[in-house]
């Protein structure tokens, strides 16, 4: 079965009002119907600015977090039903950036996704194993673990993105063949965890230092379903590239 490829741009704390508008302006004239679905995740304060640009366009906007209570006493944070008043269709969830900085887990992460998901948002859920962990020989032994929890998302509004916390920002990125092999993984893992028809249809996206050099090769992977761009997505050309490398796709085909 074929699947819709998804790029998605995280800017985590990069950006203005300014040069999301300019960004946006350019972008929206190269996201067509036969390529891949495409959603700008910048930060809170430039939403309005992102969504007022992106209106009636294909291309979707997203939050970078969301908290799993619809409202209450916790400072800074932002509940998904905010996103989905704003026009938010997107939300990134357990980024390893979270993980790593701000003491995220398996539990909040899965919890901010069903929050998400009862809003009406579509959840990226990230994992990925560290440096440490893959030449220990844990990668798969950590993915099984931070996946359990997708068990309890649903998969009509949910995207998995794995992410080598080894090749996030460090220039290193998987092989062609490494991702392929994680993603398989997963897909397998998916089948146990929602059933064979969801795992088949539900995108796994590749998040480790995409770049316009190596974008081709690993969006060509038969299990590799699209790609979480951090830095390269800064740059709209560099994530236009990104956009191009992505297979055709026909709704229906």
């Amino acid at each position: 079965m074929r699947r819709r490829p998804l790029i998605a741009a995280n800017w985590k704390m990069h950006g203005s009002i300014p040069a999301v508008q300019a960004y946006l302006e350019t972008l929206i004239g190269r996201v067509h119907e036969d390529g891949p679905e495409v959603v700008v995740c910048p930060p809170f304060t430039i939403l309005p600015a992102a969504l007022l640009v992106t209106t009636g366009s294909a291309v979707a906007v997203g939050g970078q977090n969301c908290h799993w209570e619809a409202k209450g006493a916790y400072t800074g944070e932002i509940a998904a039903e905010m996103l989905v008043e704003l026009g938010a269709t997107w939300v990134i969830v357990g980024h390893s950036e979270r993980r790593q900085y701000f003491a995220e887990t398996d539990a909040t992460a899965a919890a901010r996704a069903r929050a998400a998901q009862g809003a009406g948002l579509n959840a990226i859920y990230c994992l990925g194993e560290s440096l440490e962990q893959r030449e220990n020989g844990e990668t798969f032994a950590v993915l099984e673990r931070q996946s359990a929890v997708i068990a309890g998302l649903d998969p009509r509004r949910l995207a998995v993105a794995y992410e080598p916390i080894w090749a996030i920002g460090t220039g290193r990125t998987a092989t062609p063949e490494q991702a392929q092999e994680v993603h398989a993984f997963l897909r397998g893992r998916l089948v146990g965890l929602l059933g064979a028809a969801a795992a088949a249809t539900l995108r796994i996206l590749y998040g480790g230092s995409v770049k316009p050099d190596n974008a081709i090769t690993i969006l060509a992977q038969p299990d590799v379903d699209g790609a979480l761009v951090g830095g390269a997505s800064l740059d709209v050309e560099a994530f236009s590239s990104i956009i191009a490398a992505a297979p055709r796709f026909a709704a229906g085909a």
